[in-house]
């Protein structure tokens, strides 16, 4: 039995009449009452029952006309839904993304998609840059939003978020007053740090910065999540030099402050397999790029 076998019953039963039924498929009368018998040859049961005057269903052809409109609809939205798939309209997509760049780019980029591309299913998994790059190469997600740099060339990775550092301070800590903070005046206290296995380009980052203010920061503790960091702050278990971001993450025993001395902008970059034909993979990466374009400054 093929697919046409099936149009051609679902036509003539629609039209009860042969000729009629002919004329819409674009074929001969007789080739369609000749395939219409193979088919109920196959089946083992009458379809039609035939007159000189009428065709009309039996009852099993009734039951069995009900069935293939359900198939046919079936196949319809298979179709629809391929087609989409194909546009990059449809499926899902799993999407890494550190903590830190849900206070910044992330909310207005999945807003954006979602109203888009409602027919594709978003997977968030929260993740150090480390664990994604590995995600990635074993496909468990498709994107990723991480601290740069990434240097393995398996990957493509575009800068979607810029901003400037500011200092987390235990809300009752003698600086915790001024407007603004001189990095110098830092020198002595004990500093919450990013984990340089898990945010290395980050890490390096802010030694680098202390060190030109001319001292070494005393690690007292280190943390992955940001989320972590503050708190940890919260608890006066240090300061923290932060991405601005971060104060958008309102925790109580917490103040940040603005630095006097000018800081490295630090990134959020987003990284997909070099090679990934995926359209709604492409289709994603797009919207990231119109959102960064329209509101880069506005985050």
């Amino acid at each position: 039995m093929e697919l046409r076998h099936l149009r051609y019953f679902l036509t003539l039963a629609e039209e009860l009449h042969f000729g009629r039924a002919a004329e819409r498929l674009h074929i001969a009368q007789p080739p369609l009452s000749q395939q219409i018998r193979q088919l109920e040859t196959e089946l083992g049961f009458d379809l039609f029952r035939r007159t000189k005057r009428t065709v009309q269903l039996t009852e099993a052809g009734q039951v069995f006309l009900e069935e293939v409109q359900r198939i046919f609809k079936l196949l319809e939205q298979a179709i629809q839904i391929g087609q989409k798939t194909s546009r990059g309209e449809a499926g899902q997509l799993a999407i890494g993304f550190v903590s830190s760049a849900s206070y910044n780019v992330l909310p207005t980029i999945f807003r954006r998609f979602r109203t888009d591309f409602p027919g594709v299913i978003l997977e968030l998994r929260e993740l150090t840059t480390n664990q994604q790059t590995q995600w990635l190469k074993e496909g468990q997600i498709d994107v990723g939003f991480v601290r740069p740099p990434v240097e393995d060339t398996q990957f493509k990775t575009e800068t979607v978020f810029r901003e400037t550092l500011v200092v987390a301070l235990p809300e009752e800590h003698p600086l915790a007053k001024q407007s603004n903070i001189s990095l110098a005046s830092l020198c002595s206290e004990s500093f919450v740090l990013f984990s340089r296995t898990y945010a290395p380009g980050l890490y390096d980052t802010l030694i680098s910065l202390c060190k030109q203010a001319g001292f070494s920061p005393q690690v007292s503790q280190e943390a992955i999540q940001m989320q972590t960091i503050v708190s940890l702050v919260a608890a006066d278990m240090g300061v923290a030099i932060v991405p601005a971001s971060l104060q958008h993450l309102q925790r109580t025993g917490v103040v940040y402050k603005a630095l006097q001395e000018p800081t490295p902008e630090v990134g959020i970059n987003m990284i997909w397999r070099r090679h990934d034909t995926s359209p709604t993979v492409h289709r994603f990466l797009e919207v990231v790029r119109q959102v960064f374009r329209s509101s880069q400054n506005n985050f």
